[in-house]
């Protein structure tokens, strides 16, 4: 048994105000890492200038964070952030912003080092202070170490070796409210792809799984919502970032495994998004488990089988079936990754890998 997660989070409305001095507490010059629009839309950018103005530190924003972020976008960041002499990095929105942040963090605090460092294993990694503020509700990254960034080089997506957790995460589900249906759908099928693959894992323990637990049982009392059935409500908005949270304090402990590998070839490929790229291969993952897994998992977040369940990933992604060409192309690669093969805890091969890519066919 092992649990390690050293950042500090707070759920709550108003948590950047309220935790202001907390956040302005970590440097004297911020960088602002976003994306181009949503942080300034849903107001996170201008609580977090106005906590920080309000105890006299210095900010500075940078809002060229794309989607599935880039090494070059890192480095164009970090730059950025030298130029400036920031101390501390403040990561607001998605995935893309807050595993970016960690890697400018990263490079900011290794300045003679070039891009290759990101992707060198070391003892010890240095970094700067980085605080993470989700405004979705599907990566969890606010409370791992990990960050994924796309490698144009090898057209895919690949994990950091170093590990970077955020010092302090300040949650607020009242930010989710301005993102559409469509990404609250993609993001919180992410946050299950992340339960899933943290609860069917070989590393998995009683720390993970209680994680895992809570974390299908927010996610469950808000499902119906992401079929359109009804309209969002607050306490959707709380239960889907919470379980994002609980999801990724699982991830935190055992990494993701299948789903997650086959899905990076084909976001970079054919610009499937993220959540719905792994969400595609769940089903599969989950039919190919022990059936007391396969029992736990569904009857948790309320489907009677995995058609019911796949079903349902159909109707919220409106994902049609992926070429074939591409999913043997990933299936290729990930065939050939036996460390992320060893954390499935059933026995893979390239057939059974064939099957849960190809479980719609």
């Amino acid at each position: 048994m092992k649990y390690y997660i050293p950042t500090k989070v707070y759920q709550e409305i108003d948590a950047v105000k309220v935790h202001a001095e907390e956040l302005a507490g970590y440097g004297s010059y911020a960088l602002i890492v976003t994306g181009k629009y949503s942080a300034r839309a849903n107001g996170a950018l201008a609580d977090v200038e106005a906590a920080l103005d309000a105890y006299g530190k210095k900010h500075v924003q940078y809002d060229g964070i794309e989607e599935n972020p880039s090494v070059e976008t890192v480095m164009k960041a970090t730059e950025f952030g030298k130029r400036n002499g920031v101390d501390f990095v403040i990561a607001i929105g998605g995935g893309s912003p807050m595993d970016a942040a960690k890697a400018i963090a990263i490079m900011l605090a290794n300045p003679e080092k070039d891009a290759d460092y990101l992707y060198e294993n070391v003892a010890h990694t240095k970094a700067l202070p980085v605080v993470t503020i989700p405004t979705t509700c599907g990566t969890g990254s606010e409370v791992t170490g990990v960050a994924v960034l796309t490698v144009h080089a090898k057209r895919t997506k690949a994990s950091l070796p170093h590990r970077v957790f955020p010092v302090l995460a300040l949650a607020d589900p009242k930010y989710l409210k301005t993102a559409s249906k469509k990404v609250i759908g993609q993001t919180a099928i992410d946050a299950l792809g992340h339960m899933i693959e943290s609860y069917l894992n070989t590393t998995a323990t009683d720390y993970s799984r209680m994680f895992v637990d809570q974390g299908l049982k927010v996610w469950a009392r808000s499902k119906d919502a992401l079929l359109g059935m009804r309209e969002m409500t607050d306490e959707d908005y709380s239960n889907f970032l919470l379980a994002s949270t609980l999801a990724g304090m699982a991830i935190a402990q055992t990494g993701t495994t299948i789903p997650h590998s086959l899905s990076y070839a084909i976001t970079y490929e054919l610009g499937v998004p993220h959540g719905i790229a792994i969400g595609y291969f769940l089903p599969g993952y989950i039919r190919e488990a022990d059936v007391a897994d396969q029992e736990y998992l569904l009857s948790t977040i309320g489907f009677s089988s995995v058609d019911e369940f796949a079903d349902f990933f159909q109707v919220v992604s409106d994902c049609g079936i992926l070429p074939e060409e591409n999913i043997r192309q990933v299936v290729d690669i990930v065939v050939e990754n036996k460390a992320k093969l060893a954390l499935c805890p059933y026995p893979l091969d390239k057939e059974v890998l064939l099957r849960i890519a190809s479980w719609r066919k």
